[in-house]
């Protein structure tokens, strides 16, 4: 179920639909009675709640839109979900799972020691990390309250393949593709784990099939790199595989940090791997590699998107003063 909001692109989820394994049902995460009859009708033996709006910057700008679909529209679910599975039989009762899947970036930010713990404390910065912790506070409500059995997990950056073009690792290729500028914020010392979006979704599917409900799992890469860095990264691999006459880290640009910019995220994923048997299984080095080279050969993903939905212009409330270094 998805709502196509100007994140989403039918083309990303082609080849799922033409199998015949999966149907793609529209529709808002907060309208009750869309979401009672996509249950109704497919009878789930498990869901994993993903949907919502994830963009930092875009909550700064508009914060509406994200109380609306992270917090009333995980209401919606969770209420959804209980009613449909307090009327499952026995068996299919007991087997049920609900996965609300969440962002490290509830925790607030760490110092240069540190690693988020699943016991870590709340403490959001951003209209976004917000509206994620309260929607986490309910699903914990609602397996307190009425039994419904719950699974949680709290992820670190994911980057790869099909990413929107306005996070920072795929919009740092596309505007070095196209010899644009690479606007970094701050000094681009903030540090955070990165997670290639292929380790993420098999430790979801593992969460949901083996996960014990009522339980927290964080996700990690431990993949810790300072934005800088990543950029830096970005500009090297592009410079080997499209040599021009200017080297693309003088693109580099320096911009306003955006309000309420945490210094660093760090995930402890020990809990997972002990207790389910997960870890990473790409390497920084390898994703970042892999991540360059599909969006070199997709420009028919998304060259579309950079001519119509985002064009890569600078999304925050801070003023866009800059200073070129080169």
């Amino acid at each position: 179920m998805d709502k196509l909001t100007y994140a989403a692109s039918l083309e990303s989820i082609g080849e799922v639909l033409s199998s015949g394994h999966a149907v793609l049902e529209k529709a808002d995460v907060a309208d009750v009675d869309a979401m009672r009859d996509i249950f109704q009708r497919h009878q789930p033996d498990a869901v994993m709640h993903l949907a919502a709006e994830s963009h930092v910057d875009r909550s700064i700008d508009g914060s509406g839109i994200f109380i609306r679909t992270n917090i009333n529209g995980t209401h919606v679910m969770l209420e959804t979900a209980r009613e449909y599975w307090q009327a499952l039989p026995a068996a299919r009762k007991e087997a049920f799972r609900f996965h609300h899947i969440s962002t490290d970036e509830v925790y607030g930010s760490l110092g240069e020691d540190g690693l988020f713990r699943e016991d870590t404390a709340y403490s959001p910065n951003s209209p976004y990390s917000a509206s994620k912790a309260a929607s986490d506070h309910l699903v914990n409500a609602w397996y307190h309250t009425y039994g419904l059995p719950t699974l949680l997990s709290n992820c670190s950056n994911n980057y790869g393949p099909f990413h929107f073009p306005e996070k920072l690792i795929p919009l740092m290729i596309l505007n070095g593709m196209d010899g644009k500028k690479l606007p970094v914020y701050g000094k681009g010392d903030n540090i955070r784990d990165w997670l290639f979006v292929e380790d993420h979704a098999r430790a979801l599917v593992l969460i949901v099939r083996k996960g014990v409900p009522g339980e927290r799992y964080n996700v990690g890469g431990n993949a810790e790199r300072r934005n800088l860095e990543v950029v830096e990264t970005i500009c090297d691999l592009l410079d080997e595989r499209l040599p021009g006459a200017t080297k693309r880290r003088d693109l580099i640009t320096f911009v306003t940090d955006r309000p309420g910019h945490d210094q660093r995220y760090a995930i402890d994923a020990s809990k997972i791997k002990r207790e389910l048997g997960w870890e990473p299984t790409v390497t920084f080095e390898e994703g970042i590699r892999r991540t360059v080279d599909w969006y070199l050969a997709n420009r028919w993903w998304w060259e579309p998107i950079r001519e119509g939905k985002y064009s890569g212009q600078r999304l925050g409330a801070a003023a866009p003063t800059a200073a070129t270094v080169g």
